[in-house]
């Protein structure tokens, strides 16, 4: 009977955290058209250093206990995360200077690939056959969903090192993360990606935008599709495995094509159609998978 409860309240957290990654996603989705209009008026880099610092301002104000209520061992760890993260986005701005955004788009999305590559390396976490099938159909959909051509050069070799960073991002928070301490976790990751983005824009100095309406786009990119979005995947990750993780985050574009459709103006193709369902099916078919236990693919990981 109590492990009837158990299984119940596991399988209860999981269900919670899958639709918290699929929050998180869809917030992401929602700044692509948002993201395109802004850069016509602030550098990439730029945007990034005053998005990430209001982020992690704002969130440190406000959830300063749960900073201060960390142990040393979690501070070490989330500042790791947020140095990973902070250097696969600057990795994946340069790569965009040198590549279409379609191409970019796909590549970066290859973290679907790597992560259950570097579960398998790092973690000593068994891949199974279906896991492998649902990553081949999300990654079919990427392709449906973001390319028109392909070429590989410069730029497409340093946004693929971010896809290796961004996958071992999910690796290592799958590993670290616990329920309890996700709200810390996300304001120091929050600080450090601030901290990295402004030391890459420094020597330039920072533009800052001039109109209400980019600010506004600004606050909601940094509140909601940053702060929230990532205190959610740090909570979802400490119920989720990484393989898993990433094949619900999948969905990103298939929630971008959407927004952009929805509210952008674009057209509904049946290239978008077809890519998200691929990516959809692959979500179902990891989520309807035999279960293993996040315990075990993350005990072999330390600082």
């Amino acid at each position: 009977m109590v492990t009837t409860e158990g299984s119940r309240t596991s399988r209860r957290g999981q269900l919670l955290a899958t639709g918290a990654l699929l929050l998180t996603t869809a917030s992401w989705g929602s700044t692509f058209f948002l993201i395109k209009d802004l850069l016509d008026r602030v550098p990439t880099l730029d945007f990034l250093a005053v998005r990430f610092t209001i982020a992690g301002l704002v969130t440190l104000v406000v959830m300063h206990r749960a900073v201060f209520a960390l142990d040393r061992e979690a501070w070490r760890r989330s500042g790791v995360l947020g140095l990973v993260y902070g250097v696969a986005q600057i990795l994946q701005t340069a790569g965009l200077a040198h590549t279409p955004a379609s191409v970019s788009g796909f590549v970066t999305g290859m973290y679907v690939v790597c992560t259950p590559l570097l579960a398998s390396l790092v973690l000593h976490t068994r891949i199974t056959r279906m896991t492998w099938a649902a990553v081949a159909l999300a990654t079919a959909g990427l392709a449906l969903l973001t390319l028109d051509g392909f070429s590989v050069g410069y730029g497409e070799a340093i946004t693929f090192v971010a896809a290796v960073l961004y996958a071992l991002h999910i690796v290592a928070l799958g590993a670290w993360s616990r329920a309890e301490d996700a709200l810390g976790l996300s304001v120091v990751q929050l600080l450090v990606i601030a901290v990295v983005c402004l030391v890459a824009t420094a020597p330039d100095g920072i533009v800052l935008p001039d109109r209400p309406g980019d600010w506004l786009a600004i606050v909601y990119m940094a509140l909601v599709a940053g702060a929230g979005a990532l205190a959610a995947q740090t909570w979802a990750q400490s119920q989720l495995s990484p393989t898993r993780t990433a094949i619900i985050m999948s969905t990103e574009p298939v929630f971008a094509a959407l927004f952009a459709v929805l509210l952008g103006g674009e057209s509904l193709t049946s290239r978008m159609l077809l890519g998200g369902v691929l990516v959809l099916a692959a979500m179902l078919l990891v989520e309807l998978g035999p279960r293993r236990k996040v315990e075990g693919e993350v005990q072999h990981l330390t600082v």
